[in-house]
């Protein structure tokens, strides 16, 4: 320990430097070597700074033609824009009347039977491990282009999260009330009901938010496949290299986030 010695003559101890500070610093290393081992040829992914600097030329360019909407376009956007917002909401909807009650069968508050809780949870692991722009492509191919596979796509897409962050929820709420629902001999469904479907609203009705947030993005990307919605008209102008009408495209979808964004946030604050 140190001291310091004060004006009016009074000595202060000072404490010990907490021990240990050294170890952040080592995983801090640590991360950033792996970090510059895994952008090396050969080993990794072969990082190559000397291309960017051959051809910034190109991307800059781009940028600059991203910089001037052209305005003209914008009675062609409004379909597709409305379509995904669609896509988005009926996805959403369905979405969350399927996972409801597939998180309580994935949690264990909610599902004491292991076996049951753990075959719940492989499949939607399985779910959750192939990519909605995936999803997309192979249901174009089944059911044709359109907005109807890119629907099913995001349902599949947006089970997979909502029933896991849900069933996380319901994993850290308090034990007590649930014993004490089966000291009091109700069944498993009578808790889940009376006790815990109370207590998951706030948290449910939140992961909902954020799943429709997601899907009016995933729903303007499933399109480069067939799947509806604006992505249809981003293959479009990309091909033809309209940048311009580009530039006017993501304005409108960076808008309607914005405004999803808002809202969501208003609605989350009278939830908590």
């Amino acid at each position: 320990m140190s001291s310091i010695t004060l004006r009016d003559g009074r000595s202060l101890t000072l404490p010990p430097r907490p021990a240990g500070r050294w170890k952040t610093w080592v995983v801090l290393g640590i991360i950033l070597a792996v970090t510059v081992v895994m952008c090396l040829p050969g080993i990794g992914i072969g990082f190559d700074v000397q291309a960017i600097v051959r051809n910034w030329q190109h991307g800059a360019d781009k940028v600059l033609k991203l910089l001037v909407p052209d305005w003209s376009f914008f009675p062609r956007t409004v379909g597709p824009l409305v379509e995904t917002l669609q896509m988005a909401v009926i996805a959403t909807a369905i979405s969350a009347i399927v996972a409801l009650p597939i998180a309580f069968w994935a949690a264990r508050p909610t599902n004491p039977n292991t076996w049951f809780r753990g075959i719940v949870r492989f499949l939607l692991n399985m779910l959750r491990s192939v990519p909605d722009l995936l999803f997309a492509a192979v249901l174009v191919a089944m059911v044709g282009v359109g907005a109807l596979p890119g629907i099913i796509a995001l349902v599949l897409f947006d089970i997979g999260i909502i029933v896991k962050l849900v069933s996380e929820a319901i994993d850290t709420t308090d034990s007590g009330p649930i014993e004490a629902g089966r000291a009091a001999g109700g069944t498993q469904t009578q808790i889940n009901r009376t006790l815990v479907l109370p207590d998951t609203w706030p948290a449910f009705a939140n992961q909902v938010l954020y799943v429709f947030e997601l899907n009016v993005r995933a729903s303007s990307v499933l399109g480069l496949v067939g799947a509806g919605g604006m992505g249809l008209l981003i293959d479009a102008v990309r091909t033809f290299y309209r940048y311009d009408q580009l530039s006017l495209i993501i304005l409108e979808i960076l808008l309607v986030v914005i405004v999803i964004d808002v809202v969501s946030d208003a609605i989350r604050r009278r939830l908590v």
